[in-house]
């Protein structure tokens, strides 16, 4: 099974909550991706392409796969910061 999924880094918690809620109120994932993430994504709206199992941190894999197609997640925590998730596609 492979996965396909964007996401914004933040690495304050405050400032990902907020931006959370810029999205669940309508904002632009990947214009919100591309101005305030802090990931090398965030040139292609925070896209990451298709990943397989055991390619990304367990955290971030396991928030993935509980994701519908084009759903949001909330705040994800890893070594790297805290994610926002947007699941983009499933083979």
């Amino acid at each position: 099974m492979e996965f396909r999924a964007s996401h914004i880094l933040i690495k304050e918690e405050g400032l990902a909550k907020e931006i959370l809620r810029k999205l669940k109120t309508g904002g632009n994932f990947e214009a919100l991706a591309r101005e305030f993430s802090q990931c090398p994504s965030k040139s292609s709206g925070g896209d990451l392409g298709w990943f397989g199992p055991g390619k990304m941190v367990s955290a971030f894999e396991e928030a993935v796969k509980r994701l519908s197609n084009g759903s949001i997640s909330d705040l994800v925590k890893t070594q790297f910061g805290f994610h926002i998730i947007k699941k983009t596609g499933q083979r």
